[in-house]
């Protein structure tokens, strides 16, 4: 039980660490080359996939419905929870005009993004930037 809640200790301090680091990487970058671009949709999808295993674990060990007991267990609770949706509203408005010049069907990402959060959205944004790469991709074989 003790090693668990080092785990659980330090999983939120690692994950700050790379926030940091990788918003940091993003603001120095010089504009990417187009091989990094073709393929950065992977990044979202990794982080989607990897989120979605560790969520899945916590389903199992807390059940369906263990988040809402944590959003309304207090005041810090609530406040994550707003921030949860602050975000995901952040994310979507700035999602939906790009997914919609590329053809996506909103609604089913709308949808997914409801039930997973961070998941979906994760995956909305590798899929915008996979149609995206391919489309630009397209455009310079011509």
């Amino acid at each position: 039980m003790t090693s668990q809640l080092s785990m659980l200790a330090a999983l939120p301090l690692l994950a700050a660490a790379c926030y940091f680091f990788f918003s940091i990487y993003v603001v120095v970058q010089k504009g990417g080359k187009e091989v990094s671009k073709k393929h950065l949709w992977l990044f979202p999808a990794a982080l989607s996939l990897c989120f979605l295993a560790f969520s899945l674990r916590a389903v199992f060990n807390e059940g369906v419905f263990g988040f809402w007991l944590e959003h309304t267990r207090n005041i810090w609770g609530n406040q994550i929870w707003f921030d949860l949706l602050l975000a995901m509203g952040v994310g979507w408005c700035f999602a939906v005009p790009k997914a919609r010049a590329l053809g996506m069907r909103l609604w089913p990402w709308w949808l997914f993004i409801l039930c997973t959060g961070s998941i979906g959205l994760l995956a909305m944004v590798a899929r915008i930037f996979y149609l995206n790469a391919r489309a630009t991709h397209s455009e310079h074989t011509w």
